[in-house]
């Protein structure tokens, strides 16, 4: 007896109310060589969205699952914001998409947030497309009455991104280049050294970018007794903890970056068998990449066919929603 008003309630809500089945494209700008922004809308999670947090999304529907860390996201506007550095095929397929494109699915957010405390001095190390990444970070941090120095580095002036950003999110802002094209030369782990030679040492470092990278800040900060987060989202697969290739150990402890991270302490992370794993299937991204670079036109032209028809197919299932709503109400 009381199935049918059940039924009633679960299907009352409006058409429209909440996100379609896809999510839309609103902004999609170029901020750096080869990185790319996007403004999305999905306003579920930017609703829930929190410092340090991710999406996993895919184009299409065999298509790869990646990572890619929020930005920073508009409730009231119910959009998200990310940054895509393109390195393989679907990111490079990605940043061919424009504003009024389409993306077949999002997850999120997922991980754990950024664990934020009154530290004292904190430094943040971010590499290039990294840099969007530690931003929500930064700010908390900020917010949270620290004295927040933030050390972003590139190859060179061109992949320097969201400058003005960073100086807003920090206390101090110094960014480093390796060719020396914009402002100092060196890598960011320079600048930490020259900060701790100069009896600065930071009561929290957070490290963002390239392995290498945060395996170098380790070495400097784990003798010194210095609190190190590092961020593994490189490492994930499909982001739910189900295929086990985020596996990361840390000491003797085995843990999913995906699900238990995607920050862990620094100190513990064994990173010699994180970069074995990372680059398990470079040889097969690299072909795939290739083959990508030559059918580029045909591979998009393809991609916003798929979306068009499960445009249209959405189209139809909501005046089927709409007319059995309207037969119950």
């Amino acid at each position: 007896m009381r199935f049918p008003q059940r039924f009633v309630l679960l299907r009352s809500r409006p058409i429209g109310s909440e996100r379609e089945v896809m999510f839309k494209i609103v902004e999609a700008r170029d901020v750096g060589f080869r990185i790319r922004q996007f403004v999305i809308e999905a306003p579920r999670i930017a609703r829930k969205q929190r410092p340090g947090q991710f999406i996993i999304l895919r184009l299409r529907q065999n298509g790869e699952r990646i990572p890619l860390t929020i930005k920073s996201s508009n409730p009231a506007a119910g959009t998200i914001t990310i940054a895509v550095q393109a390195v393989g095929k679907t990111t490079s397929l990605l940043n061919c998409l424009e504003a009024g494109d389409s993306i077949l699915d999002i997850v999120g957010p997922l991980g754990h947030p950024s664990e934020i405390a009154r530290y004292g001095t904190a430094v943040i190390l971010a590499g290039s497309v990294g840099t969007a990444m530690a931003l929500p970070t930064a700010h908390a941090l900020k917010d949270a009455d620290n004295h927040v120095i933030f050390i972003e580095g590139a190859r060179s002036k061109e992949m320097v991104v969201f400058e003005d950003e960073v100086r807003a999110a920090s206390s101090e802002a110094y960014i480093m280049t390796d060719d020396g094209s914009y402002g100092e030369q060196g890598l960011v782990t320079k600048k930490l050294a020259e900060l701790i030679a100069a009896s600065r040492k930071p009561d929290f470092v957070l490290a963002v970018g390239p392995v290498p990278m945060m395996r170098a800040v380790a070495k400097i900060t784990a003798p010194l007794g210095i609190k190190t987060m590092v961020s593994l989202n490189s490492i994930m697969v499909d982001g739910t903890g189900m295929c086990g290739g985020c596996r990361v150990l840390l000491g003797t402890e085995s843990k999913f970056a995906c699900v238990d991270g995607p920050e862990f302490d620094a100190s513990k992370v064994n990173f010699e068998v994180l970069m074995q794993r990372n680059s398990m299937y470079r040889e097969k991204e690299c072909a795939s990449l290739k083959e990508f670079e030559e059918h580029q036109a045909e591979e998009v032209l393809e991609l916003r066919a798929e979306l068009a028809s499960k445009r249209a197919a959405e189209e139809r299932m909501r005046e089927e929603i709409a007319a059995e709503e309207k037969h119950y109400v």
